[in-house]
C-alpha cells in the first residue's frame, strides 16, 4: 500500500474533492504528475490500449490522493462508484481493459474488496487532451 498520496492542483476553478456526510465525491482526474499530463492523445489512433491503462492507473492514483486529503478525521475509504471516461475512436472498444487499470490501482490500495462500483464510457475529447479521466465517490468508514 502505498503511503505517498498527491493532491493534484485543480486545473481550473474547481476543488478536487469534496466530502459531505461522509461521503467523498472526487472531481474528474486526469494522469498528471505533479501537474504534468503524462499521457495524452486518443486511444486507438495515437496511444495503444495498454498505455491508456497505464494512464488510467495514474488518473485513479490522482483520485484517490484527493479523496484521502478530503477525509474529514480518521477512517478508511470504501470506494462506492468510479467512471472511467476514455477519449477513443468510434472503433476502439476495449474501454472496460483500460478501465482495469484504474481498478488495479484502487485493489493494490485498498483491498479487492473495496472495488466500487465501475462505469467506462468512450468519449471524443477530455481536457488538456488527456487519453483518460477518472472520477471516484468514496465513503468513508
Amino acid at each position: 500500500m502505498s503511503t505517498d498520496w498527491a493532491v493534484p492542483a485543480p486545473q481550473g476553478d474547481y476543488v478536487p474533492a469534496v466530502c459531505h456526510d461522509g461521503v467523498i465525491h472526487t472531481a474528474g482526474m486526469t494522469p498528471r504528475r505533479a501537474g504534468v499530463l503524462v499521457f495524452t492523445g486518443v486511444v486507438g489512433a495515437t496511444l495503444s490500449a495498454e498505455e491508456a491503462r497505464a494512464a488510467a492507473g495514474l488518473a485513479a492514483r490522482n483520485a484517490l490522493g484527493a479523496a484521502r486529503a478530503a477525509m474529514p478525521g480518521p477512517g478508511t475509504l470504501r470506494c462506492l462508484r468510479m467512471t472511467v471516461f476514455i477519449a477513443c475512436t468510434p472503433e476502439f472498444t476495449a474501454l472496460s481493459a483500460v478501465a482495469d487499470g484504474a481498478s488495479a490501482v484502487l485493489a493494490a490500495e485498498l483491498g479487492v474488496a473495496a472495488l466500487p462500483a465501475r462505469s467506462a464510457i468512450g468519449v471524443c475529447a477530455l481536457p488538456s487532451g488527456a487519453p483518460v479521466e477518472v472520477e471516484l465517490s468514496a465513503a468513508v468508514v
